[in-house]
């Protein structure tokens, strides 16, 4: 049986939301009548251990505080063992989705490119967003226009103009802000690689899954892992 790994680091706190929401929606996405053979297990994978990449289907880096935030955020989860797996498993064309923390993650790993710095507010921000879909992801998102919660401190997506060039030409932005809360540069809340396997996203899916939580646009993203 395929699993999908879910990170944790010191100060993680949203891998359990993660780990909820995956199981949700495959038994949403299977009407309850799921079989073992389409079934994808989610597994906890400890940031001090390595992992044998060929074990899963794909990986979901989740939000929080890793390492406290220390130096700046993700840096210093960037260094931890499991993520030596995780940038091979990257280049390789397994799916890897990084969200809020986990999108910080991935671009000081050097998987997506830019940089997440503080808010322009200089303060956390913990409110609702609506998102318009930019370019279409093969194996995250479906849906064009979504509402989804924010929840950080350093949400302002930063990169130079003439990498911003490049990031548009080859169709990298994955979602924009309408109204842009944070400062992002061209009003970007989500990026892919050229590939489209590895994408980052500051909103938080996992918290708009259904109606009691106030949406549920989040789960089209976890729902085209199972089809």
């Amino acid at each position: 049986m395929k699993k999908i790994g879910i990170l944790q680091f010191p100060g993680s706190n949203c891998d359990k939301d993660v780990f909820k929401a995956v199981i949700y929606c495959q038994n949403r996405s299977f009407q309850f009548k799921n079989t073992l053979s389409k079934f994808y297990k989610p597994e906890f994978l400890l940031s001090s251990e390595r992992i044998e990449i060929k074990d899963y289907k794909a990986f979901i880096v989740p939000g929080g505080f890793s390492y406290g935030d220390y130096l700046r955020a993700g840096a210093m989860a960037r260094f931890s063992v499991v993520m030596q797996d995780l940038i091979q498993a990257g280049k390789k064309g397994w799916p890897i989705l990084g969200i809020c923390n986990g999108f910080q993650i991935l671009c000081e790993a050097g998987l997506l490119k830019g940089a997440l710095l503080p808010n322009k507010q200089g303060r956390f921000l913990d409110r609702w967003s609506n998102l318009k879909l930019e370019n279409k992801n093969n194996f995250w998102q479906s849906k064009a226009e979504l509402k989804l919660p924010i929840a950080h401190g350093a949400g302002s997506y930063y990169i130079p103009d003439d990498q911003l060039k490049r990031l548009q030409d080859n169709n990298q932005i994955w979602f924009s802000y309408k109204e842009n809360p944070n400062g992002s540069v061209n009003n970007i809340a989500g990026l892919m690689n050229k590939k489209g396997n590895i994408a980052g996203l500051m909103p938080h899916p996992e918290r708009a899954l259904v109606d009691w939580m106030g949406g549920t646009d989040g789960f089209s993203f976890f729902q085209k892992l199972f089809h």
